[in-house]
């Protein structure tokens, strides 16, 4: 008891709590001025280890030493009559309540200031996404701005490029993390004025930006993290390295983030975060340029046929330049499968190369989640294989939780499988990664469109199209849900007007006006349109190939010339016939060729036709595509006059989603229907209520 009452009379508790209250205001006091002065994480950690470790300091002082009036002495040569500690530690409660209160005013100002969003550590921050639902911003959230290119070469853009891409690829790997997808940052500069504003547009509390810097085989790449909400620099790093060791700087900067969001890095992920795709400098360059031109084709506009092969020949040469490449080998294929899909080469030897890249990339390096994408868009791009391709997808999303690529196929082949509302809500949760991605707003779109839900619809796209005004797959796409949903002409032919004069990528473009002339029964348009136009063009969405003289034979149908209809269907029917007899004949041939022989009163050909088409691809084998063929089989149908079959169809049709093909308003507009409008079964359908 006499060394409990010793510890009193030397103050010693007073000094345990007045170190405490000290401590407190220290602390929060640091958490300001640190980020103020752009100090590293790692100082606020020693800063409260010194504070730590001071407390048992303090605490031996006050028991062996005291404070006198002639200075500090040692409680042991002061006699008890002329000891001051009562007086002393009167000092010390009246210093402690003052600090406190200090401390407590403190805490509540810092409350006080708090800007809307704001929240304690660990809670999430709420937002409105693109005039979307509200949403919480998770804490451990991160986007990052595209990189500013200091090289003196402007054909280095590239390489910044690149390096940001694969910087963020790298971060994206930390499944603990929320990690803003790519196409959403690159539309923002590498240093906005209003970094609050971006945050809330990408969903990130935590923005990445940096600079690059290449001179020959030199490399610098600065990098700084800053809070969002209050533009308080978290981290920042210069990295001054050779070009063969870039590959580490990411690495650095990845395992850095994860330090300074504390996010949690699992095992998997040291892993992941520690391996270089290459240790060949030459080959990394070259698969940063086939990269650009890859980005290029799905951005602005882009035009894959022109695109696309520039970037395969610059990924064959970084793999021939390191032959064990593997994230150049997936892109290989990747890209084979993509020209194959939209027709740049329809051919079987297309999708060979695909499978063979994707399983090159397999062999090196089965971890890699651009590998499993591969394998799986080989399936279904190159086969339409869904069940297989969804199982490399899923896998590809494990591996590497923050990629909104997986995540968009996953929600492309739910689609496709007829799981409508699954793929919806995949869209959606695309669209927390990558709010600004017009493939996700118009993925979403063409699904709602498909369901009937137009309103929806309609909605994604001009969401789409607030951050690319014209873009021409938003535009095309908006055309046709207005015309489907409501009939809107006007409102149509407005969307239209808005695209660019040049863009028509693989006269995607002008098959999108034709028919949307043709819904609006402007058959002189719609044969205008086609004036100039190649042999093939493909089609909207489903980017097929299709025959322009059958187009054109439609079109000069419908205005009654008869004659010069007839001579374009003839001259169609040998073109579409080689193609098949070539081993070509996938769908929309046949449906074309069906359509044509429909043309020319050759009714057992175009029927036989026309089924081969729904034969290939079901619906019960693709709810996407497939009531395409069961549309254009019943156009062929009706055109032989046989009302039975055809209504009978599109009774079908009126009952499954296909609403971007078959709708009551649509059924009042195409003139593909003329010859059923008298027939009372015909009218009531034009009259049935869908969703």
């Amino acid at each position: 008891m006499n060394f409990f009452a010793e510890l009193k009379r030397r103050n010693v508790y007073k000094v345990a709590v007045a170190y405490a209250v000290v401590s407190w205001l220290l602390i929060q006091a640091a958490s300001i001025f640190f980020p103020a002065f752009d100090a590293p994480p790692w100082a606020m950690k020693i800063f409260i280890i010194v504070i730590i470790f001071g407390f048992p300091v303090a605490l031996i002082f006050s028991w062996a030493f005291e404070i006198t009036p002639e200075g500090i002495k040692l409680e042991s040569k002061i006699e008890r009559n002329k000891t001051i500690t009562r007086r002393t530690g009167r000092k010390i409660v009246a210093v402690t309540i003052a600090l406190a209160v200090v401390a407590a005013g403190l805490l509540v100002l810092q409350v006080l200031r708090a800007r809307p969003g704001e929240s304690v550590p660990g809670r999430t921050r709420s937002t409105n996404l693109s005039r979307g639902p509200e949403v919480a911003i998770p804490e451990k959230s991160i986007a990052v701005l595209p990189f500013d290119n200091l090289s003196r070469d402007p054909d280095n853009a590239y390489f910044a490029d690149g390096i940001q891409d694969e910087i963020l690829s790298t971060i994206g790997k930390i499944g603990n993390l929320k990690v803003i997808s790519r196409t959403s940052t690159a539309k923002y500069k590498s240093q906005p004025e209003n970094l609050r504003q971006v945050g809330l547009e990408l969903g990130a509390v935590s923005i990445l930006e940096g600079s690059v810097q290449k001179t020959g085989d030199r490399v610098r790449v600065i990098v700084q993290l800053i809070d969002a909400t209050n533009d308080a620099h978290l981290w920042s790093e210069t990295y001054d390295r050779e070009l063969k060791d870039i590959f580490s700087v990411q690495s650095d900067i990845a395992q850095s983030v994860a330090s300074a969001l504390r996010a949690r890095l699992s095992p998997t992920d040291e892993l992941s975060l520690g391996e270089a795709p290459t240790q060949n400098p030459e080959a990394y360059q070259l698969y940063l340029k086939a990269g650009y031109f890859q980005r290029e084709a799905t951005q602005r506009n882009g035009d894959p046929a022109t695109l696309l092969p520039q970037a395969l020949e610059l990924f064959a040469e970084a793999v021939a330049k390191d032959p064990s490449f593997a994230l150049a080998w997936a892109q290989i294929s990747y890209t084979h499968s993509w020209m194959h899909w939209y027709s740049v080469d329809d051919s079987p030897e297309r999708v060979r190369l695909a499978d063979e890249a994707a399983q090159r990339a397999l062999s090196l390096n089965p971890r890699l989640a651009e590998t499993q994408l591969a394998l799986g868009y080989a399936a279904y791009w190159g086969r339409r294989d869904y069940l297989v391709s969804m199982k490399y997808f899923e896998e590809a999303r494990r591996l590497s939780p923050n990629n909104t690529a997986a995540m968009i196929a996953i929600a492309s082949v739910q689609r496709r499988l007829g799981h409508w509302d699954v793929a919806l809500e995949a869209f959606k949760e695309a669209a927390l990664l990558d709010p600004r991605n017009n493939d996700v707003l118009s993925g979403s779109a063409y699904a709602y469109g498909m369901c009937r839900r137009y309103t929806e619809a309609l909605a994604a796209m001009d969401r789409a199209l607030t951050f690319q005004p014209d873009n021409w797959d938003g535009l095309c796409g908006s055309a046709m849900i207005a015309l489907a949903g409501s009939g809107d002409v006007a409102k149509a032919n407005a969307f239209l007007a808005r695209l660019p004069a040049n863009v028509d990528p693989q006269g995607q473009v002008r098959f999108s006006r034709w028919r949307v002339a043709m819904w609006s029964r402007d058959f002189a348009k719609a044969n205008a349109v086609l004036s100039g136009a190649p042999d093939w063009i493909r089609t909207n969405p489903a980017h097929r190939p299709t025959s322009t003289a059958v187009l054109r034979g439609m079109s000069l149908e419908a205005a009654g010339q008869t004659e010069a209809a007839q001579g374009e269907f003839e001259a169609a029917i040998p073109l579409l016939e080689a193609k098949i007899n070539a081993g070509e004949g996938e769908p929309s041939i046949h449906a074309a060729l069906g359509r044509a022989y429909a043309g020319l009163g050759r009714k057992d050909e175009a029927v036989r036709e026309g089924a081969k088409a729904v034969e290939l691809l079901p619906v019960s084998a693709d709810t996407y595509d497939g009531p395409l063929y069961l549309v254009q089989f019943a156009e062929i149908q009706a055109r032989v006059a046989n009302a039975d079959e055809a209504i009978k169809i599109l009774r079908q049709l009126l009952d499954m989603s296909a609403g971007l093909l078959v709708s009551p308003t649509l059924l009042r507009l195409d003139p593909a229907w003329d010859l059923l409008r008298n027939d009372a079964r015909f009218q009531r359908l034009c009259d049935k209520k869908t969703p």
